[in-house]
């Protein structure tokens, strides 16, 4: 009889104890374990922005010099221009006719200047907001305006694939 009630006691710890792994193994299956996402790099926009207003320097000084050539090397063979009350000029040999045409048409002097305001992206695609101003010989300005650049990374540097600019009301 001792025996009999040890085998019941011992089968009954038996059944407890499977119902309590059943229990966890049907709770696994049924709860997916844990996903970990990846870790991703955001891009360090700080240095970003400094890095494109370098090169907004660098597309001023070619401005101020009258380099359309070195201007036109701002932008992609497959960029796209949206400039001031003009049509859309499409790829990098209409941009630098254009860039001619609007050179010859400045007023002895005249400097322009950019100011990157904000850049937004992923690090390899940038969107830059900034703003423009002309100032003749004297140093008075005489244009403001403002600009949206979206500047695509490759082969390591970036280059300009789209822009837009608008100029303010006229400088009184």
């Amino acid at each position: 009889m001792k025996f009999f009630k040890l085998a019941t006691l011992g089968l009954a710890i038996s059944i407890f104890t499977m119902g309590c792994n059943s229990s966890v193994a049907e709770k696994a299956a049924v709860e997916p374990a844990a996903t970990v996402e990846p870790v991703v790099a955001k891009a360090d926009m700080v240095s970003i922005k400094a890095e494109i207003q370098g090169l907004e320097s660098d597309w001023a000084a070619s401005d101020n010099a009258r380099d359309a050539n070195a201007i036109a090397g701002f932008y992609s063979d497959d960029a796209i221009s949206l400039s001031n009350n003009a049509p859309m000029t499409v790829g990098k040999a209409a941009i630098l006719k254009e860039t001619e045409e609007s050179l010859a048409k400045r007023a002895q002097g005249e400097t322009v200047s950019y100011n990157v305001l904000e850049v937004f992206g992923d690090g390899n695609t940038v969107t830059e907001i900034g703003t423009a101003i002309s100032k003749n010989a004297s140093g008075k300005v005489v244009r403001t305006g403002k600009y949206m650049a979206i500047w695509e990374k490759r082969d390591g540097k970036y280059i300009c694939i789209r822009d837009i600019y608008n100029s303010d009301a006229v400088v009184k």
